[in-house]
């Protein structure tokens, strides 16, 4: 089963590189990994979707609090959450294809970002499941290339707030 894990760590050098090295030290697998700065500059947010039972995933949990650099661990796999993913493919131009392209690219609510007389590059964003489908149904045209962000993911409603957030803070200022 997989699950999405929201990861609170310092804005410091090596704080991914440690976050990376722990999940292959102990044998767990990543489907992706995205990290990015919050809303606090000193304060990065690192979505994981990893896959296990149970108790393998209270294990990564359990790991994860461990490290020096994190701030707080939420599983976010049963909490009402809001997540997307970005992809970026590269499709085949035929002659006559370029319209059914885009009446699809739209289907999807998804831009033409570049073209040119042997391809179209479309950007969708979405929940993965969306960006599944849209690949599934670009295929038969064929596609030359494409790119995918990890996948990136907010509980709905309140703020997940670090109960350390401000002594952590605090630490980084002195």
């Amino acid at each position: 089963m997989k699950r999405t894990i929201s990861v609170l760590v310092e804005n410091t050098f090596g704080a991914f590189d440690r976050v990376a090295t722990m999940f292959s030290g102990k044998g767990f697998n990543i489907h992706s990994i995205s990290i990015g700065q919050t809303e606090t500059e000193e304060i990065s947010r690192m979505t994981i979707v990893t896959e296990g039972n149970d108790q393998i995933l209270d294990q990564v949990v359990k790991q994860l609090n461990r490290l020096i650099d994190t701030i707080k661990v939420v599983d976010l796999s049963t909490e009402p959450k809001t997540i997307r993913e970005l992809a970026l493919v590269k499709v085949n131009l035929e002659n006559n294809s370029l319209q059914e392209i885009k009446n699809l690219a739209d289907i999807f609510r998804g831009k033409v970002v570049d073209i040119n007389n042997k391809s179209i590059t479309l950007e969708i964003t979405g929940p993965p499941e969306k960006i599944e489908a849209a690949v599934n149904v670009f295929l038969p045209f064929g596609i030359k290339e494409m790119a995918r962000s990890g996948t990136v993911a907010l509980k709905r409603g309140e703020q997940i707030q670090p109960s350390t957030k401000k002594n952590k803070i605090n630490k980084l200022e002195k």
